[in-house]
């Protein structure tokens, strides 16, 4: 059966690598980036017809609540939405970090993330119809990240706290929701953060001496998206080696 995801960020690391496994099942996805990229364009010419790639600012409400309007009006009721989309901001001490840059994590990856989930809940309570929606947690969550990005950590703490909640308060309506939480993974979001090496520092020291693949965390996003996980909601999934 042919689902249709909606997912943040897609275009880059584990969004990408959630959109890749879903379209190679036969899915089709709507992915959001802020600007077009040489990934975005390369997955809409690989993937023409069931790849659809929006430029929405994920830290925008009213572009948000527009997309989910458009994804359904243009392909379709979704099935599920993966909030991925995310803001690391510049690793460094707490003190001598922005504020605006604080005001931006929280933008992106808090308030963000409850108006794409109200949105969708709101489509799949006035259809009739169930709907699944997955965050993307960290385990800076609970570690807090002294000294690198402690309000990101922070962030990530609060999306593991509205999953909890949304997914108890929708679940009467067949809507489950459902946290993944990655360790360091090879991504471009260190790089971003103004720290290219860090993911190579911190391999040594995990458990499997070595860090994530998206690929990795995106199978547990997709298990938490499927009907194999019908009876998991309001919970965080951690996928990070024993990190």
């Amino acid at each position: 059966m042919t689902r249709h995801l909606l997912i943040t960020g897609g275009t880059r690391g584990i969004g990408a690598a959630v959109a890749e496994l879903a379209l190679e099942a036969g899915d089709v996805v709507t992915l959001t980036c802020r600007t077009e990229s040489p990934e975005s364009r390369k997955i809409v010419e690989r993937w023409a017809g069931r790849a659809t790639v929006e430029l929405v600012d994920a830290g925008d409400v009213d572009a948000v609540e527009a997309l989910v309007e458009r994804a359904v009006a243009e392909r379709g009721p979704l099935d599920v939405v993966v909030a991925n989309a995310a803001q690391i901001g510049v690793i460094g001490a707490f003190v001598e970090s922005s504020i605006e840059h604080a005001r931006r994590i929280l933008d992106v990856n808090v308030v963000g993330v409850a108006a794409l989930a109200q949105a969708a809940a709101r489509h799949w309570i006035a259809e009739g119809r169930p709907g699944v929606i997955v965050t993307l947690g960290s385990v800076a969550a609970q570690s807090g990240a002294p000294g690198e990005y402690p309000v990101y950590a922070a962030s990530k703490a609060a999306v593991e706290s509205l999953t909890r909640g949304l997914g108890r308060e929708l679940a009467e309506h067949g809507i489950r929701v459902v946290c993944v939480a990655p360790g360091t993974t090879d991504t471009g979001m260190h790089a971003s953060a103004g720290d290219p090496d860090r993911a190579a520092r911190l391999a040594t020291r995990l458990p499997f001496s070595r860090v994530a693949e998206p690929i990795e965390v995106a199978r547990a996003v997709l298990w938490a998206a499927s009907n194999d996980a019908s009876y998991v909601t309001a919970t965080t999934i951690t996928v990070a080696g024993g990190q």
